[in-house]
């Protein structure tokens, strides 16, 4: 109905402005004046010129109805304790899922707190991603700068982005610490100049890389120089964000004040014996309506290390993912979730809601792209990543989620979202659950041969977060 309607426009247009300036193509004085002359401003037009120039749109299009009627009650609460701060990084993926462990820890040893070390994982991460460039670059050596492959590696080879599966790859690796072992530093939380210069470094290595190719140097000599690359990566990255451990010394005290005697671990010991959640036991379930449901999806080169698989995600309508999330959520499992948070958001209260701002109203204009269109066409895709804790039910339904979010009690309402339904159906992009709230018909499908999609997909940007 609304292409039909379209077509009828464009008909009625067309007669209208006459054969010879849609021909041309031009925007002539003819059709100027012809914009000019149907967009003369009535007295309402001139009122909100008025506020418009002299104000910010959100503050004139605020649903103020819906915003007073807002709450930040919710019916079931997952205990948490403490809001953590990525600051200005694009660790948002790394924080979510380790916020998600967090409660965890701090239930099992009864602590008023507890944070694991963020910078460790993210610089292996820097590590890991590094040898993947490097050794992608080997491998596309013979084909053209401008081939789209090679320009996708060249774009960004050392960005913050990254999926759920990726700290679950590297946890399984390297292990974790927590944040005392090995603490934040200037330019961890603060990160773009550090990956500015290294990814100057390895474009200069890729230079350096594919010309050795081109002159048939062999294979051995070619790792050879990419280990001694590497070792210059690592370098830069210590002096940025300090030495990972091998091992330390942890000790805790507890609510009531008495402490532990003080233990020695390794990164892979401690994650063992103080966590032990198996992340590769969870199921990752992404909405793309633009594709089709009940399938696995795999995004080329998106992994971080290089000799696991890329990512995958099962497909599902959202009223599938909502549903197996309010079982999780209903149980105490705090979730790891994607999504664009960057629409219709309102910090002051820390709303999330399509509802917030009545931009029709003011400009008369219908946005009409569903959530398939959105992707497509790129209005809309996975920025950002954060933790599910509670729910909002009212008759066994989900009117609003509460969400833990990782930049700093300032953003939201003291750190936290509350996402209201409309939203998560519009902006959630990925939900990773346990197994056993999926249906086994579901988890099956993991074990089914992935659809490959290229790392330009659209689909493969609505699931990698960095902001």
């Amino acid at each position: 109905m609304k292409m039909h309607k379209i077509m009828i426009t464009v008909f009625s247009l067309i007669l209208f402005c006459g054969a010879q300036a849609i021909k041309s193509g031009s925007l002539t004085r003819d059709i100027i004046d012809e914009i000019q002359h149907d967009n003369k401003l009535d007295p309402d037009d001139q009122l909100l010129l008025n506020a418009l120039t002299n104000n910010d749109i959100k503050s004139i299009t605020l649903n103020h109805r819906f915003i007073s009627q807002h709450n930040n009650i919710f019916s079931h609460t997952i205990k948490t304790k403490g809001i953590t701060d990525q600051e200005s990084s694009g660790r948002c993926w790394l924080f979510a899922v380790l916020n998600t462990l967090r409660p965890k820890v701090i239930q099992k040893y009864n602590l008023n707190n507890f944070e694991f070390s963020q910078t460790y994982l993210f610089f292996w991460d820097k590590l890991e991603k590094a040898n993947c460039f490097l050794e992608w670059i080997i491998e596309s050596a013979n084909k053209d700068l401008l081939d789209r492959q090679i320009d996708y590696f060249l774009y960004s080879p050392f960005n913050d982005g990254g999926y759920w599966s990726y700290v679950a790859e590297l946890i399984n690796k390297y292990g974790a610490v927590p944040k005392e072992a090995m603490p934040e530093t200037h330019n961890s939380r603060n990160s773009w100049p550090m990956n500015d210069l290294i990814a100057r470094k390895l474009r200069e290595d890729a230079l350096i890389l594919r010309t050795m190719v081109e002159e048939k140097s062999p294979d051995e000599e070619l790792r050879c120089v990419k280990v001694d690359m590497l070792k210059t990566i690592y370098y830069m990255m210590v002096l940025n964000l300090g030495e990972p451990p091998k091992s330390f010394v942890w000790r805790y005290e507890d609510v009531d004040g008495k402490a532990s005697e003080p233990k020695t671990y390794s990164p892979l010991s401690f994650y063992k014996e103080v966590v032990n959640v198996d992340l590769k036991a969870f199921v990752p379930i992404m909405n793309h309506p633009g594709k089709e449901y009940y399938k696995l999806y795999t995004f080329e080169y998106q992994r971080n290390i290089y000799e696991t698989g890329d990512p995958v995600h099962i497909n599902v309508p959202i009223e599938k993912m909502e549903e197996w999330t309010m079982k999780a959520v209903l149980a105490n499992e705090p979730l790891y979730f994607a999504c664009d948070i960057i629409p219709d958001k309102y910090k002051d209260n820390g709303v999330l809601s399509t509802s917030i701002f009545d931009y029709k109203t003011l400009y008369n204009v219908e946005y009409e792209l569903d959530k398939g269109q959105r992707i497509i066409y790129r209005e809309s895709a996975g920025n950002h990543a954060m933790a599910l804790i509670g729910v909002d039910l009212i008759d066994n339904k989900p009117v609003k989620w509460l969400v833990e979010d990782s930049h700093g009690k300032d953003e939201g309402h003291d750190g936290y979202w509350a996402m209201y339904h409309d939203w998560f159906c519009e902006f959630v992009y990925v939900v990773v659950l346990p197994r056993k709230y999926v249906p086994a018909n579901i988890t099956r499908i993991l074990d089914e041969k992935p659809i490959i999609m290229p790392p330009w997909d659209p689909m493969s940007w609505i699931l990698r977060n960095s902001q």
